[in-house]
């Protein structure tokens, strides 16, 4: 992955603004389109259609999502700029999948480009897609780096009629997507926070050296959504101030409450990189306190055979007159000596309580 990036921000230098050129990872070997037009009585979807097809869905009179997964291809990208009278500068964006999150206002369309993130249990990961919305009056595109999001309830929501999407414009479809992404979040962090958990959980079990790599990792993911998810707010308000006549005030309300879900995510991440650094701590604490107990138990060792290597060293010396070398209990005394030595000293370390 990071060859073909900077394969393709190399291709990309030097050229003039708005050269349409690829720059991330090519995820799908070709693209798929997906168009749902509706309306308040009905809604008609058609998947896995052609380029024409589904321009030609998009100038009927009903309102239509058009959703474009994978962004390598950059002709496509270029046939519905022309189509949709896209600038230049917005179709480069959306084909670089290294964007902040940003809100663009044009005469006749919004650009609006926001993370969108998946949990992947069987890695223990989080990884993050880019996904550029374009809204006209009519029309609502999306594009997205591959297939499969967290659009689902959406769609459901189409299909079933339930709520205000269908009796209401592409504005409101936007907050709707908009609000997707944001929610799935909070599923996010809450795999991050039994994550957080289990790590606490090992720490005060068994402090092992790889606990400390995961912990490490986890804070680094941490602060890589801080950093892909602090722009948004702004975007997030931006839209609920209804600067643009394409966002009404009844779904600008909605938008002021995706942002405040916004904050809550905000306010979470900044508690989980509190408790990441408060387990980091009780880690390094309880390695301390366990290399502490090490070294008093040796210390406790060494100071009792001090004074048991004292009388070996006396008893051993090599002097022609020593009464106790003739004596017969001369050994058993000596050995008898050290055992209560030992057993006083320990007595005392105990009552001191250093062990």
């Amino acid at each position: 992955m990071a060859g073909r990036y900077r394969h393709s921000a190399a291709a990309k230098a030097g050229a003039s603004p708005g050269t349409l050129v690829h720059i991330g990872e090519q995820k799908l070997e070709r693209v798929f389109l997906t168009v749902i037009d509706y309306d308040a009585d009905a809604v008609t979807p058609h998947q896995d259609i052609n380029m024409a097809a589904a321009l030609t869905c998009c100038d009927g009179p009903r309102n239509t999502w058009l959703n474009v997964d994978g962004i390598h291809d950059t002709a496509v990208i270029a046939r519905i700029g022309e189509h949709f009278k896209i600038h230049p500068l917005t179709q480069e964006d959306i084909l670089h999948t290294a964007q902040r999150p940003k809100l663009e206002s044009f005469d006749h369309y919004l650009y609006i480009v926001l993370p969108m993130l998946r949990y992947l249990p069987e890695e223990a990961r989080v990884i993050s897609e880019q996904v550029s919305l374009i809204l006209t009056d009519r029309v609502l595109i999306s594009f997205q780096e591959s297939t499969g999001d967290v659009f689902t309830p959406v769609r459901e929501r189409l299909q079933k009629n339930r709520g205000r999407i269908r009796g209401s414009g592409c504005d409101y479809l936007a907050y709707a997507l908009v609000d997707a992404v944001v929610d799935h979040y909070f599923v996010i962090l809450e795999q991050i926070g039994t994550r957080i958990d289990e790590l606490e959980e090992q720490t005060i079990d068994n402090p092992k050296p790889e606990i400390l790599h995961r912990l490490h990792a986890l804070k680094r993911e941490v602060i890589g959504l801080r950093k892909r998810i602090w722009p948004l707010r702004e975007v997030i308000a931006a839209l609920a101030r209804q600067d643009s006549t394409l966002i009404h005030r009844e779904t600008a309300i909605f938008f002021r409450d995706v942002h405040d879900h916004t904050i809550q995510v905000m306010d979470t991440i900044e508690s989980y990189r509190d408790l990441l650094a408060g387990v980091l701590e009780l880690h390094l604490s309880t390695i301390s306190n366990r290399m502490s107990e090490v070294m008093k138990t040796l210390t406790i060792i060494a100071t009792i055979f001090i004074p048991l290597t004292f009388i070996a060293g006396v008893y051993g010396m090599n002097f022609r007159v020593m009464p106790e070398l003739e004596w017969r209990w001369g050994y058993g005394f000596a050995l008898g000596i050290m055992g209560l030595t030992a057993l006083g000293l320990l007595v005392y370390f105990k009552k001191k309580g250093w062990f």
